[in-house]
């Protein structure tokens, strides 16, 4: 069984799509029944080997020095690289080429979640002898890579040839792809891949359409991914926390007659008053909801103080 031990996580984005619950919290650390987005990318490479990640950041830096303070995550060293101006993904590759030592590495948007299998991605890289290879899905979003017999030849019809996948956010790669990415320069990945396939580069991909593969870019999306977790019972094998998912935090403070209904979601060190009723509400940690309150379908940031009657809304 091949191995890669290290893996690129990408938090730079500025989560445009997710505002306002965005505005103060970046968006691989929105958390997901208590637990940060980001954490199910990290868990999720650890199941599959890796042992050391480097991770970009853009908006609210501070936030991640505080959340991987200890510069680890589950005994494992991490790495934090802060990009004062958004490099995009192929910039940002290239400036985390120092703390990727020349062997292959995973890169793993560090805003989506998913269950797919990684080890036959990582495989499939080593056994065809790939420069790069491609985790690809058919997500109703996008079909911009073409795939066949194993192979990607084109990608955003750079050559004429139609696609019939999306990329997953998920890919292995060589270390010689530093060697064609300019330094210091905002780019994405997809034109240099685009280029490499016209230059006789062993492109790879490889279809994961088993599993689930959350994109969670809307309000809706993030409201549905708890819809879904609790509707199916589902928790990914490589989340060990036996709690999870958490649908009120122990150090919750609920009164006696309030009504949590649907998929509401309390969180840590929050206050919810006498008679308050929450239906399909996910409530950040320390937020406060007074008595008497009605709220549904609504995302409550964290330390927000919220009273009255309200649907539909981010507060």
């Amino acid at each position: 069984m091949s191995e890669i031990t290290q893996a690129f996580v990408l938090a730079a984005g500025l989560g445009t799509r997710l505002r306002p619950l965005t505005e103060e919290l970046p968006k691989p650390l929105i958390p997901i029944f208590q637990k940060p987005l980001v954490t199910f990318a990290l868990d999720h490479l650890i199941g599959a080997g890796v042992n050391r990640f480097v991770i970009n950041t853009h908006r609210h830096p501070e936030l991640f020095e505080k959340f991987l303070a200890s510069r680890e995550y589950a005994g494992f060293p991490v790495t934090l690289i802060h990009e004062p101006d958004l490099l995009e993904t192929g910039g940002g590759i290239k400036n985390a080429e120092e703390h990727l030592s020349g062997k292959a590495f995973l890169t793993y948007s560090g805003d989506i979640l998913t269950n797919v299998e990684l080890q036959s991605l990582i495989d499939e890289h080593f056994r065809r002898k790939n420069d790069v290879t491609l985790a690809l899905r058919h997500t109703g979003l996008a079909a911009a890579v073409a795939l066949h017999d194993e192979r990607v030849v084109d990608i955003s019809n750079r050559y004429g040839v139609k696609g019939n996948f999306d990329f997953a956010n998920i890919a292995v790669w060589n270390s010689a792809i530093f060697q064609r990415i300019p330094k210091h320069k905002k780019i994405s990945f997809i034109p240099i891949i685009a280029e490499w396939i016209g230059q006789g580069a062993r492109v790879g991909g490889v279809a994961m359409n088993d599993g689930k593969w959350f994109n969670i870019s809307s309000r809706t999306e993030y409201l549905e991914v708890h819809r879904t977790i609790l509707r199916e019972d589902w928790k990914p094998d490589f989340v060990n926390a036996p709690e999870w998912p958490e649908r009120v935090a122990s150090s919750a403070n609920v009164d006696a007659t309030a009504q949590l209904g649907g998929c509401t979601v309390v969180g840590r060190n929050c206050r919810v008053g006498a008679d308050a009723i929450l239906h399909d509400t996910i409530l950040w940690p320390e937020a406060e909801i007074a008595s008497q309150s009605c709220l549904r379908a609504c995302i409550i940031r964290s330390r927000k103080k919220v009273m009255g009657i309200h649907r539909d809304v981010d507060i």
